[in-house]
């Protein structure tokens, strides 16, 4: 029986959520793949996390040194979350030839290149599964499962929060402030929800997903970004009217040889399987050029999820005879633009609040005209002597929609641009 050694990098939700699972599932894991997973020590210096959990407090201390100095210890799973002092923690294990387990989106999208550069000094391994879209197997499905593939689209829900708010502002026709002091309540949200709900954590996913789908790095200056904090129910109303359902979207695409990589909220129809995920849980919609369209659905975060997702790694990683690294180029080289298309093209949702006067609607059309822009319905609501108005435009650019949105404003019967938002068919 092959016997590992593993060392776990703090005991928070998804650190205790490994530490039970390993402890758990031991025997199964040693009779379902023949390797013994023992944990030899734990870094934390919360001793209370480490009582609550029933851990041996004569392997837990906070000097790193006591797991670099230790031959039995072949894995090392991190769980401290943020860049320091996570990256140095891991970049001095794998120099000491110890492979890595992480789910340290942010740390990891950012400086990939740098552990992977170590992992290769140290003839060690990188393994991050659960660093997207928690429990869901996605990056071993881009790893190993796609070969015969070209992949052509990515398209998922990622974020579990952003996810929670947007289901309930859909479902009990609640605005967002409502819904976030909720979730934040419930603990879906953090006190400080900016990662969330502004598409930063959205963000070092798609980094990562779309880099393996496209075998190109995709660093996280060409993605473009926008967070939900200023969609309003009425918006989700209106979608509803046109047969959509609004999500916060990852979203990325290879098309003539350019990559286009965004996160942002997007109306999709409202029979798309993306459509149909609600609450916290996750999802991630692949196209392959032969395969077709592949759905993965489940929770995204949580101790046990997230927890399985790790220790799935760590077995993955006990039984390779040789490391695996990146398909692309992983270096410190600034990346070229030439690579993305960062003018994307898509439809458009279009919301104005306009005077109630004759000519408004043929002002704006001539605005939109103006930049080629088609318009594919429109429809209004009068409330006095002001007029909400929405236009459905036809697939054009990112561009062109920002312009014609600078010339709309300066029409004098447009009080104001309300709401403008991508759609994806």
């Amino acid at each position: 029986m092959k016997k590992v050694g593993v060392a776990l990098l703090g005991l928070g939700t998804v650190g205790g959520g490994t530490y039970k699972i390993l402890t758990k599932n031991r025997d199964d894991i040693k009779k379902n793949y023949g390797v013994d997973l023992e944990i030899r020590h734990i870094l934390e210096k919360d001793m209370s996390k480490v009582k609550a959990l029933g851990a041996n407090p004569d392997i837990v201390s906070c000097d790193i040194n006591n797991i670099l100095k230790d031959p039995e210890i072949k894995i090392v799973a991190e769980f401290f979350g943020g860049i320091e002092p996570a990256k140095s923690f891991l970049v001095q294990c794998l120099l000491a030839g110890k492979s890595i387990v992480t789910a340290n989106k942010e740390m990891f999208s950012q400086y990939w290149h740098e552990l992977e550069s170590a992992a290769k000094k140290g003839k060690a391994g990188v393994y991050f599964e659960a660093s997207c879209v928690g429990g869901v197997p996605v990056i071993r499905t881009l790893t190993e499962s796609m070969q015969g593939n070209n992949i052509k689209c990515i398209m998922g829900i990622v974020n579990g929060t952003t996810n929670y708010i947007l289901s309930k502002m859909a479902d009990e026709g609640l605005e967002y402030e409502t819904v976030l002091k909720e979730a934040q309540k419930l603990g879906y949200a953090e006190a400080n929800p900016t990662a969330d709900v502004d598409g930063y954590d959205s963000m070092y996913k798609l980094s990562i997903l779309s880099s393996l789908a496209f075998h190109t790095k995709v660093p996280i200056d060409k993605i473009y970004r926008e967070g939900i904090s200023n969609i309003s129910k009425l918006d989700i109303e209106y979608g509803k009217k046109f047969g959509y359902t609004l999500k916060l979207l990852a979203i990325g695409k290879k098309e003539n040889g350019k990559i286009e990589a965004r996160v942002h909220p997007a109306f999709i129809p409202s029979d798309h399987p993306l459509a149909a995920v609600k609450e916290s849980f996750n999802a991630v919609h692949i196209v392959g050029d032969n395969v077709g369209d592949i759905m993965l659905y489940g929770r995204g975060a949580g101790d046990l999820p997230t927890g399985s997702a790790i220790v799935s790694d760590i077995v993955f990683a006990s039984l390779q005879s040789k490391h695996k690294y990146s398909s692309f180029k992983n270096n410190t080289d600034k990346v070229s633009d030439r690579g993305f298309n960062k003018d994307f093209q898509c439809e458009y949702y279009m919301r104005l609040t306009v005077k109630d006067v004759p000519g408004v609607i043929a002002s704006i059309s001539a605005k939109l005209a103006k930049f080629k822009i088609s318009i594919n319905s429109i429809q209004q609501k009068v409330e006095g002597d002001k007029a909400s108005v929405i236009f459905m435009l036809h697939r054009t650019s990112e561009s062109s929609v920002k312009k014609a949105v600078e010339a709309i404003k300066e029409v004098d019967t447009v009080y104001s641009v309300d709401a403008i938002i991508r759609v994806e068919e």
